[in-house]
């Protein structure tokens, strides 16, 4: 079937597109914005049930864009055709690549979480940027953990610029937002140990038995972890810091930290 085709930038579905750019206009449709040949594809293969699906071909940057529309369309996604003008006001990023697909959301329980033999779990508390979640998820994917576990968000996890900077592994690592006290109930039930950094901790990340059912747990990008997580902790790190600066990016700190876990659970 062919795609309609839209060049009004005064129309409903052009008008809603960019409303989706805010988090309560997603909240009450229930949906996210997906935008890149990548993410979508990822979404795609994870069958994710992408309900609509908007291209612009002055965008593309390459040519594998129509076959991703088609495999788009025969998984029951309603497909439109917009004009240059209407992608270029749609579009989230300064250079599009012409595609902009609409997600549906979720809201997975810990309840609903598969844990391996022995659990490998990351979980954030209160951060902050969506450019440090995406990248953190996009980390914690390459390390291969279980879940991400996002406790008292402050940004959140369908924001486009967490599903950008993740490159849409937000839909092959399973995510749970939940609150800090049911997690930490929830971790002691499945005695899993959680490991806290923080950089007044004395013991090295690298001094620290990361093997076993684990929680690496990472706090916010200005206060760094609660009081409630540094007591509810099994035990506490920190990176050695050999400058001026007493912290690294949130971002980066995870990454490091998981995979010192990866080499020792895999050692």
């Amino acid at each position: 079937m062919p795609a309609e085709k839209i060049s009004s930038l005064q129309n409903p579905r052009v008008k809603q597109l960019v409303r989706l750019r805010d988090r309560r206009p997603r909240d009450e449709a229930g949906v996210f914005l997906v935008e890149g040949y990548r993410e979508i594809r990822r979404a795609l293969e994870k069958s994710v049930g992408l309900g609509e699906l908007y291209f612009a071909p002055e965008w593309f940057l390459g040519e594998n864009e129509p076959a991703l529309i088609t495999r788009a369309q025969a998984a029951g996604t309603q497909v439109f055709e917009l004009s240059k003008e209407a992608f270029a006001k749609v579009a989230y990023r300064e250079r599009p690549d012409g595609l902009l697909a609409v997600a549906p959301q979720w809201n997975r329980k810990l309840e609903e979480l598969t844990l391996s033999p022995v659990p490998f779990l990351l979980v954030v508390e209160a951060i902050e940027k969506p450019g440090n979640l995406g990248t953190i998820l996009r980390g914690a994917d390459a390390a291969g953990v279980d879940a991400v576990i996002v406790c008292d968000p402050v940004t959140d996890i369908f924001n486009p610029n967490v599903v950008r900077a993740s490159t849409g592994v937000l839909f092959s690592v399973p995510v749970v937002v939940a609150e800090s006290t049911a997690v930490r109930t929830w971790l002691r039930e499945k005695s899993i140990r959680a490991v806290a950094t923080t950089p007044v901790a004395t013991a090295l990340y690298t001094e620290t038995d990361w093997r076993g059912p684990l929680a690496l747990v990472m706090g916010s990008e200005q206060y760094g972890l609660s009081e409630f997580w540094l007591k509810a902790s099994d035990a506490q790190v920190r990176i050695p810091m050999a400058g001026q600066a007493d912290s690294l990016n949130v971002a980066m700190a995870t990454i490091i930290t998981l995979f010192e876990a990866v080499r020792q659970r895999n050692g």
